[in-house]
């Protein structure tokens, strides 16, 4: 059962409720410093991995907060839409096709993220990315943004903002990117291209796993493990069964906080 106290909890926040921005931006980073993406559950999820976007609130809370899993994008960003709202946050949804390898864009509705917006300012919310991504909001604007060692730009173009990242010491990388529209849930519903996508992910499934620590992100992408510290970037392939065993047991720890030292 949703619990916003139980929710906070998990989070290790227990401070001002006031909906501030400086609120938001410590409950977004603690959010994917606590909770890890994992999509394993999609591989039993055939077509439908997008069917319910409009998660099921209590089953999510319990199965993701109180039991402690991960979740994927539409689940994380789910639950973590609940409590901003309660919380009083003014929440817009939006969707994003991701980057693929091949330099394409996946479906329009591929990622579900939000936006929150203070007055005339809006701010970029994703704790459902796997990474490497950013650990708090984004302005929603032009112009380069930096946190912890890594720099973000979105770019307006062709009707879509882009959203570009770049480590330290390296160079700029395509996330994804979106139109400036607010979703509805019931888009999602039945959409012959995300069907589509999905018949093509299930021929290869990458299993992906992800989670924040304080000055950094663990990525999972099959055996490549992603890590950025402190802005710096590398890239592990793992070959022995063992390294890859223990790098998914780390993401998907029940500890607190992960211990990751800088690159």
């Amino acid at each position: 059962m949703f619990d916003t106290d139980a929710y906070l909890k998990k989070l290790g926040y227990s401070g001002p409720l006031d909906p501030t921005p400086e609120l938001l931006r410590t409950l977004h980073k603690l959010h994917l410093m606590k909770v890890p993406f994992d999509n394993s559950l999609n591989a039993g999820r055939g077509l439908d991995i997008w069917e319910y976007v409009d998660i099921d609130v209590d089953e999510t809370f319990d199965a993701v907060v109180s039991e402690g899993r991960g979740g994927v994008c539409h689940e994380l960003s789910g639950l973590f839409r609940n409590l901003l709202t309660r919380l009083g946050f003014d929440v817009s949804v939006m969707a994003a096709g991701v980057r693929m390898a091949n330099g394409q864009f996946g479906p329009e509705l591929e990622h579900m993220f939000h936006v929150v917006r203070f007055g005339d300012e809006r701010w970029l919310v994703d704790v459902g990315f796997a990474g490497p991504s950013f650990l708090e909001p984004l302005r929603l604007a032009e112009g380069e943004q930096e946190q912890y060692g890594c720099t973000y730009r979105l770019d307006p173009e062709d009707g879509y903002w882009t959203l570009n990242r770049r480590p330290r010491d390296g160079a700029w990388e395509v996330v994804y990117r979106f139109p400036d529209v607010v979703r509805d849930l019931s888009e999602w519903r039945g959409e012959p291209a995300l069907r589509e996508y999905a018949r093509e992910l299930n021929s290869a499934v990458t299993l992906i796993r992800g989670r924040a620590f304080e000055t950094g992100q663990l990525t999972l992408i099959g055996k490549r493990l992603i890590t950025v510290a402190g802005g710096r970037q590398q890239i592990r392939v793992l070959v022995k069964p063992a390294d890859y065993e223990n790098a998914v047991g780390t993401i998907l720890a029940p500890e607190e906080t992960l211990l990751v030292t800088e690159a």
